[in-house]
């Protein structure tokens, strides 16, 4: 199970922090052990670390109208998202 780290820009990182959205959909996927990080330079940069069972079931679903959707109600600005995969 690979561990993969994100980061990317939010809106507001205290909404980010306390949204029930990211367990809400990458739970589903096998996603487990998701921890949430804050940049203490830059507040409105955040990242992850999380668990990934099925690399490609998660990289597919980052493609949806769901993702958009979580991304937008989390405040995420898309195009800044990154996602790193341990090698």
């Amino acid at each position: 199970m690979p561990t993969v780290m994100a980061y990317h820009d939010v809106k507001d990182k205290d909404h980010w922090l306390s949204s029930p959205r990211r367990e809400e959909f990458f739970g589903p996927l096998g996603v487990s052990n998701i921890r949430t990080f804050v940049d203490p330079q830059n507040p409105t940069r955040v990242g992850l670390v999380m668990d990934v069972a099925d690399l490609d079931a998660v990289n597919a679903a980052m493609q949806t109208q769901a993702a958009a959707d979580a991304m937008q109600h989390d405040g995420v600005v898309p195009e800044t998202v990154v996602m790193l995969v341990e090698a």
